[in-house]
């Protein structure tokens, strides 16, 4: 079977580049596979490239290349085909919409994966007949913008699956009634690591991911105060890198100095080896507002630590077995947070329990486990003659209108509050 992903950017670095890889990587074992990536904007990709699958691209956005596109004259006009909804439009243009398009109509493949709602759009729309058409959903339904809802209810009847990474998303997908699309949840595939599991005797707790608002990294440092008032001989490091513009290092390294913590929180920055730093700890720990998943939950745990997470919408309680491979609290709450992470610091028996437990259960979320699950998705969907239903262009033609109408409401919409803004501050 020839499988096609179609991907943002392959060269940069994201959770769904990262799970896109290890499943194309699993199924180059046994299929023909390709990552297509929208954009090129460094020589090599950020993250290895999986064995086995071929690698380009659609647009060269390197400006050190013969081919680079950025100052092509349909780069700068917006796009029409991908979403306004989705949050990369900015990003996408005239010639983006082209050369997807091209590459769908053309594609030699059975079945092509998308995996944002922007490009799975572009799948819906405009693959050729006969192809598999497979949208994935990395973040959560509920967490788009109502513009961008009502675009996947538009496109996505045209497509023959989606997956998402949790059951409760798959459950708010199943409410669109998208006529005879398959709906599956698939959790992502982490490996196992290349190092020894963490010997739990370590005092330290670790975090990871990028430094936003949405982590809530400073709950974990008020409720890491509470941890040292008791425990002043453990430690929290804290890894990851913040946006380009946000300031929220700067926040989280004021509350350090605030609390007195600076003997004690460390922020790491980026690791070019995560396992290696998840196996120095004995905890891991993740205090989010919200998560479409969870990859550092599983990848602490296939490391051997038990994982204290706020109970957010929609992974961890998926991942997490409370009280058996980790601890799940109240959202939001410090004072939980410190209470579970004292229970398992204070606790020596306890804590090697849940880790010989967590290192056990995340033995789910491997790859080639995850990947046959999509494989099988995939052989039904193409022995089903996927992709060649024969209302297909009919239903094409009717979504295509609505979606086009839809743009137009929104545009005027957008008009309209302009003009009034503009005449409020006149």
């Amino acid at each position: 079977m020839h499988i096609s992903f179609l991907l943002h950017n392959a060269y940069s670095l994201g959770g769904t580049i990262r799970s896109t890889f290890n499943l194309a990587g699993e199924l180059a074992r046994r299929h023909d596979v390709e990552i297509v990536s929208v954009f090129r904007h460094h020589d090599e990709p950020t993250l290895p490239a999986p064995e086995g699958v071929r690698l380009r691209h659609l647009v060269d956005l390197r400006k050190s290349s013969p081919g680079y596109e950025g100052d092509h004259p349909q780069h700068h006009r917006p796009a029409k085909v991908f979403p306004r909804g989705d949050g990369r439009h900015s990003q996408y243009s005239r010639l983006t919409d082209a050369r997807i398009g091209d590459h769908l109509r053309t594609v030699e493949a059975d079945v092509v994966v998308g995996t944002r709602p922007g490009l799975n759009v572009h799948i819906a729309r405009e693959t050729r007949p006969g192809v598999v058409r497979v949208g994935q959903e990395h973040l959560t339904l509920p967490g788009h913008s109502y513009r961008l809802r009502s675009e996947i209810a538009h496109s996505y009847p045209l497509l023959d699956a989606i997956t998402t990474v949790t059951r409760a998303d798959a459950a708010a997908y199943r409410e669109l009634r998208l006529a005879d699309v398959r709906i599956d949840a698939v959790p992502n595939g982490v490996p196992s690591p290349r190092v020894e599991p963490a010997s739990g005797d370590g005092k330290l707790v670790v975090a990871a991911g990028r430094l936003t608002p949405v982590k809530r990294y400073d709950l974990l440092v008020k409720a890491f105060a509470q941890v040292v008032a008791v425990r002043p001989d453990w430690k929290l490091r804290i890894y990851g890198s913040g946006d380009a513009f946000g300031n929220e290092r700067e926040t989280l390294r004021n509350l350090i100095d605030d609390l007195g913590l600076y003997n004690h929180v460390f922020l790491m920055g980026l690791a070019g080896d995560l396992d290696s730093e998840w196996v120095k700890g004995s905890l891991a720990a993740v205090t989010s507002s919200h998560e479409s998943f969870g990859m550092t939950i599983v990848e602490a745990m296939r490391c051997g630590l038990p994982v204290v997470s706020t109970d957010c919408p929609q992974g961890p309680r998926e991942i997490i077995d409370d009280g058996v491979d980790g601890r799940l609290v109240e959202t939001g709450n410090a004072d939980a947070v410190a209470a579970a992470l004292l229970e398992l610091i204070q606790d020596d028996g306890l804590r090697h329990r849940m880790a010989k437990a967590a290192l056990e259960s995340s033995e789910r979320f491997d790859p080639a486990r995850i990947a046959e699950r999509h494989e099988a998705i995939f052989d039904e969907l193409h022995a089903q003659g996927g992709g060649s239903r024969s209302a297909g262009a009919l239903r094409g033609s009717l979504h295509r209108a609505r979606s086009t109408a839809l743009d137009g409401a929104y545009a005027l919409r957008h008009k309209a509050a302009s003009v009034l803004r503009k005449g409020q501050t006149a």
